[in-house]
């Protein structure tokens, strides 16, 4: 349930009330009880949307974000592929063994 901020035109009272979302602002004040009570548009709080359904990364800091991307964008070393490829390794000495089967 959020918090609003509401004030009085009749006496310039401020005050802030926690209500449902659905209720409607109220319109006596509190002070003078007169109906000249608005309700103000405020900052509001930043949402920040925690549990299993959302990422983690989604809220990391900008410094963080910034070290990511710098990782991402360096290449990394490749070993020769010549050397790594299956083709060219002796095949096991198992292998060897099927094949005179």
């Amino acid at each position: 349930m959020p918090t609003y901020e509401y004030q009085c035109d009749a006496c310039g009272a401020e005050f802030e009330l926690f209500q449902s979302i659905t209720a409607k602002p109220i319109r006596k004040c509190p002070e003078c009880g007169k109906l000249r009570v608005r309700r103000l548009i405020g900052a509001g709080a930043g949402i920040i949307f925690k549990g299993s359904g959302f990422y983690q990364t989604d809220y990391r800091s900008d410094s963080y974000r910034k070290d990511a991307k710098k990782e991402k964008s360096t290449p990394t070393p490749s070993k020769d592929s010549a050397k790594d490829s299956p083709k060219d390794k002796p095949a096991s000495p198992k292998a060897n063994d099927k094949k005179n089967s």
